[in-house]
């Protein structure tokens, strides 16, 4: 195979995985047309800014001591490794949002905190706080991933992110999270 078939191979392909991005965001989208869903999703993304995650870093310390707080520690400096590679990895795609690439399929449904769209930084801390949190109390997963899965799928359905967004930030967060409990050596207390 030639190196400009190669290419263009290459070309098609990615082509092809760009409009079943904006196809399915587009679809997403659609959802944000009635009124209760388009609240809900919005209402997940602002405790998803980081009012549930926060609060829980602050209940830690205050129903569990020391482990408590070591634990609140442990969320927040993965927070900040998870901040660190969301900003530079940002900085670098620059990719625009969905609704400004495509305003005729996506609508803004909710204004964003930031201009670029890759990674998605609300998916990425969910998923780190949840897989870090269920290190802990596994149980709370019955909780966490419901609510993990709504903030990923709020990001789409309000025009805000691409699928492949939401996949890199559960990807980003996935491992900084899993690094972090193995730098942790956690087996799990709950």
């Amino acid at each position: 195979m030639s190196v400009s078939t190669y290419t263009g191979l290459l070309y098609s392909v990615v082509r092809l995985l760009d409009s079943a991005d904006v196809d399915l965001c587009a679809l997403l989208n659609r959802l944000s047309r009635a009124p209760p869903i388009r609240n809900l999703f919005r209402t997940v993304s602002r405790l998803g800014d980081g009012i549930i995650w926060y609060s829980l870093m602050a209940l830690l310390p205050v129903i569990g001591g020391y482990d408590g707080l070591l634990i609140a520690l442990h969320m927040g400096l993965t927070a900040l490794a998870g901040l660190l590679v969301y900003t530079l990895t940002k900085r670098c795609s620059v990719r625009e949002r969905p609704y400004v690439d495509h305003a005729g399929q996506v609508a803004c449904a909710m204004p964003p905190l930031d201009r670029y769209s890759f990674p998605s930084g609300h998916t990425l801390h969910a998923v780190c706080f949840t897989l870090v949190l269920c290190s802990y109390f596994p149980l709370m997963v019955w909780v966490l991933l419901p609510f993990t899965v709504l903030v990923a799928l709020s990001r789409m359905v309000l025009g805000l992110h691409y699928p492949s967004d939401v996949l890199a930030g559960a990807f980003i967060g996935g491992v900084l999270a899993l690094l972090s409990i193995n730098v942790a050596g956690l087996t799990g207390i709950g």
